[in-house]
């Protein structure tokens, strides 16, 4: 076996920071949520279900990010340095096209793609989220960049820099946020502007520190532009149907919210809250996966299989332990958790509270293999497996399964949420099995 390319110390250097960025994340949607839940449930019910939409089109930037990190990982640990830096330059030139076309697309289709997905919500809930989807569609460019930017520096390894580049987006976030709506009273605007603006300002400002000559990789104009179809096809590859993947389970999560709207605010209200406290049991595991896609893919690129492997059980192990504790953490303190929001009716309080029960307890089991270990087969190139198990997964279970839960037997979200489970239990089967057998290996 070669050396080592990342000791037990340099890992805990890469998550770390990767940790605390994913941990801002999920305070800055509790900050928003326990603030809009001022202004009332329809409130809360109109951001919850925007959210939910934007979240598909997130998922595409973030899964072109991963495809320029993939790309840029394996040929840094094959010690193509020009090569990694073309691949960064053409990440970001596709990152910015792709942002200002999901811009113009829900600031020309607002209200029909929220009446597409949603139906018939009450006027009061579509009004506040014709207002949020507007506002921070506007900001897509803005953070379709900013991934890009993070990318390029986890690909070295330097995870501090997207961190610290977080806190600042997220500071001015939070700001805003208590500013918009406790002191200017602006309602549902007051939780949107913020956001196009913390987002703009970490946009540049990443983009200014990936220029910088004076490091590993940097972005450089002349990597940007001619076009190199050759690259961009690299990184489509990996993109393309980790974004497809993704892209198919925030429909799915759109389709059963959807369903849960038939029952009223009070369960679309508790579905929201809910889906905010579970951010914090898997803000450890996202940072792994993320982290997983760095090491695995500079162990590819330097053609070491043993390594690769043992990065990924590694990482995987790790999920496990610190997702239990900090999991069984939330199931303790769910009510002080749930305390936060206010305007909560008591049905709205209990529902949350079982969902979280459910999310919590079951994702100590099944969430690593579920969402951390298919993030090694996809910097290991096996994308299509990782991508057809993915859909076909959410399509069985989520949906289908929801359907027949949720709709069916009039179990509302708590049949969603079991049906979710089901769908964890389907991907740990699979991605273990492919796992276990080295075929993830042998596209090598």
């Amino acid at each position: 076996m070669q050396e080592r390319l990342f000791s037990d110390k340099q890992l805990v250097r890469l998550i770390i920071p990767l940790v605390i960025e994913q941990a801002l994340a999920i305070f800055v949607g509790m900050c928003d949520g326990v603030m809009v839940s001022a202004v009332g449930e329809a409130a809360i019910s109109g951001v919850s279900l925007v959210d939910l939409l934007n979240s598909v089109i997130l998922v595409l930037f973030a899964a072109l990010a991963t495809g320029g990190a993939v790309v840029t990982s394996q040929y840094l640990g094959a010690r193509l340095e020009e090569k990694a830096r073309r691949s960064a330059g053409q990440l970001v030139l596709m990152t910015i096209v792709l942002g200002c076309m999901m811009m113009a697309l829900c600031l020309i289709f607002s209200r029909g793609l929220l009446k597409l997905f949603f139906g018939s919500i009450d006027a009061e809930v579509m009004d506040a989220a014709l207002i949020y989807l507007r506002i921070t569609a506007l900001s897509f460019p803005f953070i379709a960049l900013y991934n890009a930017g993070a990318a390029i520096f986890r690909s070295v390894g330097n995870s501090k820099v997207s961190m610290k580049v977080s806190l600042l987006m997220n500071a001015i976030n939070v700001g805003g946020n208590a500013l918009c709506i406790l002191v200017l009273k602006m309602g549902v605007a007051g939780v949107a502007i913020p956001t196009l603006v913390s987002r703009a300002v970490a946009a540049v400002i990443i983009m200014m520190l990936a220029s910088r000559k004076n490091q590993e990789l940097y972005l450089e104009r002349g990597a940007m532009y001619p076009v190199d179809r050759g690259m961009m096809g690299s990184i489509l590859r990996i993109g393309i149907p980790s974004a497809c993947e993704n892209s198919f389970f925030q429909f799915g999560r759109l389709l059963v919210v959807s369903m849960i709207a038939l029952f009223g605010t009070t369960q679309t209200s508790a579905n929201a809250v809910a889906n905010t406290l579970d951010g914090i049991g898997i803000i450890i595991g996202q940072a792994m996966g993320l982290a997983m896609v760095t090491v695995v893919g500079q162990s590819v690129g330097a053609g070491d299989k043993k390594q690769a492997t043992l990065y990924a059980k590694k990482l995987v192990t790790w999920s496990y332990l610190s997702m239990g504790v900090v999991n069984l953490l939330v199931i303790v303190f769910v009510d002080s958790f749930i305390g936060l929001y206010h305007s909560l009716s008591p049905q709205t309080i209990q529902l949350t509270r079982t969902l979280v029960w459910l999310h919590a307890g079951f994702a100590i089991l099944l969430w690593p293999a579920s969402f951390v270990l298919p993030n090694a087969l996809r910097a290991a190139n096996d994308v299509k497996f990782t991508m057809w198990v993915g859909i076909g997964s959410m399509l069985l279970f989520r949906v289908c399964g929801s359907w027949i839960l949720c709709v069916q037997l009039g179990w509302g979200a708590i049949g969603v949420w079991i049906a979710m489970i089901l769908d964890w239990v389907c991907r740990v089967c699979f991605f273990l099995t492919r796992s276990f057998s080295g075929k993830w290996l042998s596209k090598m």
